[in-house]
């Protein structure tokens, strides 16, 4: 084999990295799971052993599962189920679920009582719910309100569940970037935006950041050497499938397009955030990486350190500076605690009234550990110190800043990354060649 040319699955490709020398099959690598031979390691795992000093050869892993848990606004859901008998209207003309709109279509099914509705994840019923409340809801087997509108002027009111939803897919049109960015307001002025949950505070008074960095699936494997089209993930949970490249991806900041049944997925791994400029939705996702090759291997052993998170100003998402992961993630906490003796149970609490996820229940004086997605605002937030995570400083051109909201839950990631390896290991996760490279 020439040093300009790989191997990828079995097919020979040009590229301008050296010559791989040690390789093994996806077959081979299957071949060992079923024995009970193999070893899979998550991401976590491996960079925590490099980390320490240990030497981690190609002979010592066989398969690495990576997670990334956060912001996704691309994502929407399709959902197809009955809302009347036959005949009793021709076609939606509007579908409201949860009051959250959706589009009525692609396929009218004329006089079937049956509607086929597509979802955006940030499409909106108010400031405060959104799509990703109601794909949470549904996961969680909670029953969701039904209106129809329809081209004879009928309004028609019902209520189903995921249960009654017979098809009901969730798809990220643009999930799992490799890399994504650090936020700071550079100007004097409050602004609202997606990367705060409250007006974003200048000049340079705060920081705000989404990406799970060493433990992200495109960090794992940038050249997508064994990530490709009908590469199996996990979803929420779900099995799902890479379906291609997804929207705005490119060589420098790759991202996938996936899908995966809403039925089997877990509601503590996906929601609603809601952030100073409206509602979000939130998802995870989990990538088996088969370590076929050498480069493979020595990209998932890339630490923090080694990448780059790019800071921009949130007015004009221009580039004020460069940090890394290990500057948002090292020596800081992954977890929010709460404790309620600090809590003095204010007239008006800042942490209820502030929380992307509604996870706190000020009556309770209970976070609600599958709502919480770690992001600290309620640390901002608690004027008794309640609420407690060390979210870290960071030092760019000389100011210290620091970070006020992640909008990436690495600790979810990681169990996520956790219970696909188990899933392998169990052999309740079959390893998929890909049809096709990306």
């Amino acid at each position: 084999m020439e040093r300009d040319e790989q191997v990828w699955w079995g097919v020979r490709y040009p590229h301008k990295e050296a010559k791989v020398k040690k390789r093994r099959t996806l077959a081979e690598i299957k071949e060992k799971v079923e024995k009970g031979a193999a070893v899979v390691m998550t991401a976590d795992e491996l960079c925590n052993s490099v980390r320490s000093g240990e030497d981690v050869s190609f002979e010592d892993v066989d398969v690495v599962t990576s997670a990334t848990c956060g912001l996704k606004s691309g994502t929407f859901s399709v959902l197809s189920f009955k809302v009347a008998e036959r005949e009793e209207f021709e076609r939606a003309s509007k579908v409201f679920l949860n009051g959250v709109p959706a589009f009525a279509g692609p396929c009218p099914n004329e006089r079937l009582g049956i509607i086929d509705a597509i979802v955006y994840g940030t499409s909106r019923r108010d400031e405060k719910y959104g799509g990703g409340h109601l794909f949470r809801e549904l996961v969680a087997g909670e029953e969701i309100e039904v209106v129809v509108e329809t081209v004879e002027g009928r309004r028609i009111e019902t209520t189903t569940n995921l249960e009654e939803i017979p098809f009901a897919r969730l798809c990220g049109t643009r999930n799992a970037f490799k890399n994504y960015y650090a936020f700071v307001n550079a100007h004097e002025d409050e602004v609202a935006s997606i990367f705060s949950v409250s007006k974003f505070e200048g000049a340079f008074k705060e920081l705000t950041f989404s990406g799970c960095g060493e433990l992200n699936p495109l960090e794992k494997d940038p050249f997508m050497d064994t990530i490709g089209v009908g590469t199996k993930i996990l979803m929420n949970g779900a099995e799902g499938f890479v379906i291609g490249e997804g929207t705005r991806s490119s060589a420098k900041k790759p991202n996938l397009m996936g899908i995966a049944d809403m039925h089997g997925m877990l509601p503590e791994y996906l929601g609603g955030f809601r952030t100073s400029a409206g509602p979000e939705v939130w998802n995870s996702w989990a990538v088996p990486i088969p370590v076929l090759n050498e480069r493979v291997l020595e990209n998932a052993k890339r630490l923090d350190e080694e990448i780059q998170l790019g800071v921009l100003d949130v007015h004009n998402r221009l580039p004020v500076g460069e940090i890394t992961y290990a500057d948002v993630w090292r020596d800081c906490d992954l977890s929010v605690r709460f404790d309620e003796h600090k809590c003095i149970e204010c007239e008006e609490c800042q942490v209820a009234s502030i929380c992307p996820t509604d996870a706190f229940d000020v009556m309770a004086k209970e976070v609600n550990a599958d709502l919480c997605c770690n992001c600290g605002a309620c640390v901002r937030f608690c004027q008794e110190g309640a609420f407690y995570c060390n979210l870290g400083v960071v030092t760019l051109s000389g100011r210290e800043i620091p970070v006020t909201l992640r909008q990436s839950d690495r600790k979810r990631a990681a169990k996520l990354a956790e219970m696909l390896k188990r899933k392998i290991l169990d052999a309740d996760f079959t390893l998929s060649e890909p049809a096709g490279r990306l």
